[in-house]
C-alpha cells in the first residue's frame, strides 16, 4: 500500500487506529461498522496476503470454519427452494447472498487472530478506546435522564423506563456499556503499573458510574451479564478475590438505591422479576398454550415449530422470518407470534443452520474455553498467561451465555462484536501447551 512505502505511518498505528475506532463504529451505527471492518479486511488482506491464511489451525478453527461453509450450503439450498417454489417476493438468491456476506466474519476473526499474534496491534489505544466510549455512553445517559435529551438532541422514548443515549430510538445503550466497559479495569494495572495506586480510586468511581448507567438504560440482561462478568473475574482471579465482598456490597446498595428513588427502574424489574416466575410457573405446569404466556415463552414455541421445518441443515441465515409463518400446527386464524429471530443465539442458530451448524458452533466454543478457561484456571495454572486475555475470555463468555435474551446472531452488531472478541481470544491464546491440537 502506498500509505505504508511512503513511511507516512507504520502499518502497526495504521490497523492500531482501525481496531480502535471499532468501538466508536458501535455507536456510530451499523452502516460505519461495516464500513469499519470491510476497510480493515481489504487492508490486511492487500498488506499481508496470503500470510492471514498461513496461521496454526487448531480444532475450534476446523469446526468454525465447517459453520460458515455450512451456512453457505443452506444458502444454496433454501434459496434453491424458494426458486422451485417461484417465490419472486423473497428475491431469487438473497440468502445466497447473506450467506456470503457473512463471511466477512470468518475474515475479521482471522486477520484479528494474526495482528495480534504477530504484534502487528497494540491493544493498549483499544483498551482506552472502550473505557473512554463507555464513560461517555454513561455520561450521555445521565444527562438524557436529567434533561429528557441526550447531547445529540435524542428524546427519552416512552415514560423514560429506558434511555437509549447516543443510539436514538435503539435501547441498547446498556448493552454497548456492558459489552465494552469492561477493559477500563484493566487500564492502570496492564499498562501504568507505575500509577496502580490509583487503581483502588479510579476502578470503584468507575464501576458505580457504569452500573449506575446499565441500570438507567432500562436493559435488563445487560444489568445481570455485567455483575456476572465481573463477579467471574473476582472469582477466578486470586489477587482480585479479596475485592468480591465488597463489591457485592455495593452493587447491593446502588441497585437498592435507585429501584427506591426511580419508579421507571422499579417497574422495569418488578415487571422482568413477574416475566420470569410466570415463566417458571408455566414450565413447570407444561402449560405453553396459556394465553397469558410472556413473550419469551411464545417466541419459544414459534421457534420450535419452525426449527422442525428444517431440522438438520437448517432454513438459511435471517429466513425465520419467512419460515416461521409456514410452520406446522399454525392456527390460521389467530394472530402469529413471530418476530425476525428467536431472540436467543442457539435457538437462531438451529433453525437457521440446523443441528449440523448447532453442533459446529457448540464444540467450536467448547474448545475454544477449554483452551482458554480450562487450562487457564485449572488444568495448567502455573503456564504463563498474557493478564490481557482476561477481560476478552470473560467477555466472550458472558456473550455465549446460553440463558439470556439476544439480538441476532447473524446481524453486523453481534456478529461484528462476537468475532472481534473471539479474534483477540484467540490472538492472546498461550501456544505452548496446545501443540496437540494444530491441524
Amino acid at each position: 500500500m502506498l500509505l505504508f512505502s511512503n513511511n507516512l505511518i507504520s502499518s502497526k498505528n495504521y490497523f492500531n487506529f482501525l481496531l480502535c475506532i471499532l468501538p466508536i463504529s458501535f455507536i456510530a451505527g451499523n452502516l460505519v461498522i461495516n464500513l469499519n471492518v470491510l476497510i480493515l479486511i481489504v487492508s490486511a488482506l492487500i498488506f499481508f496476503k496470503k500470510k492471514i491464511f498461513q496461521i496454526e489451525y487448531y480444532w475450534f478453527d476446523k469446526f468454525l470454519i465447517l459453520f460458515f461453509l455450512l451456512v453457505l450450503c443452506t444458502g444454496f439450498y433454501n434459496d434453491y427452494f424458494f426458486y422451485l417454489n417461484e417465490m419472486a417476493w423473497k428475491g431469487y438468491f438473497s440468502t445466497i447472498l447473506k450467506s456470503i456476506f457473512f463471511l466477512r466474519y470468518l475474515f475479521l476473526y482471522l486477520i484479528l487472530r494474526y495482528l495480534v499474534e504477530k504484534q502487528i496491534t497494540d491493544l493498549k489505544p483499544f483498551f482506552i478506546i472502550c473505557a473512554l466510549t463507555s464513560v461517555f455512553v454513561s455520561l450521555d445517559i445521565f444527562y438524557q435522564l436529567i434533561f429528557g435529551k441526550d447531547i445529540f438532541g435524542f428524546e427519552t422514548i416512552g415514560a423514560g423506563r429506558k434511555l437509549s443515549g447516543p443510539f436514538g430510538d435503539e435501547l441498547i445503550a446498556g448493552t454497548f456499556i456492558q459489552r465494552f466497559c469492561i477493559f477500563s479495569f484493566f487500564i492502570l494495572p496492564l499498562y501504568f503499573k507505575n500509577k496502580s495506586k490509583f487503581s483502588k480510586f479510579l476502578i470503584p468511581i468507575l464501576f458505580i458510574i457504569f452500573l449506575i448507567a446499565i441500570i438507567l438504560s432500562g436493559n435488563r440482561m445487560p444489568t445481570l451479564l455485567f455483575v456476572f462478568t465481573v463477579v467471574l473475574i473476582l472469582i477466578f482471579n486470586k489477587q482480585t478475590r479479596k475485592y468480591l465482598i465488597p463489591f457485592l456490597i455495593i452493587c447491593s446498595i446502588l441497585f437498592s438505591l435507585i429501584y427506591n428513588l426511580n419508579k421507571e427502574v422499579r417497574f422495569n424489574f418488578i415487571n422482568y422479576y413477574q416475566q420470569i416466575s410466570k415463566m417458571i410457573i408455566i414450565i413447570q405446569n407444561q402449560d405453553f398454550k396459556n394465553e397469558s404466556s410472556p413473550e419469551y415463552l411464545k417466541q419459544f414455541e414459534t421457534f420450535y415449530d419452525t426449527w422442525l421445518i428444517n431440522k438438520y441443515i437448517g432454513g438459511g441465515i435471517k429466513n425465520f422470518r419467512y419460515y416461521c409463518h409456514e410452520r406446522p400446527n399454525v392456527i390460521k386464524d389467530t394472530k402469529l407470534t413471530c418476530n425476525m429471530h428467536p431472540h436467543n443465539y442457539y435457538l437462531e442458530i438451529l433453525t437457521e443452520t440446523g443441528l449440523l451448524g448447532f453442533i459446529m458452533i457448540i464444540i467450536s466454543f467448547s474448545l475454544l474455553l477449554y483452551q482458554t478457561l480450562i487450562k487457564k484456571y485449572f488444568l495448567k495454572p502455573n503456564i504463563y498467561f498474557d493478564n490481557r486475555i482476561i477481560p476478552f475470555l470473560f467477555l466472550f463468555l458472558a456473550e455465549i451465555f446460553p440463558l439470556k435474551s439476544t439480538g441476532s446472531f447473524f446481524t453486523t452488531g453481534s456478529a461484528t462484536y462476537l468475532f472481534l472478541i473471539m479474534g483477540i481470544l484467540v490472538g492472546l491464546m498461550p501456544k505452548n501447551y496446545s501443540i496437540e491440537n494444530k491441524v
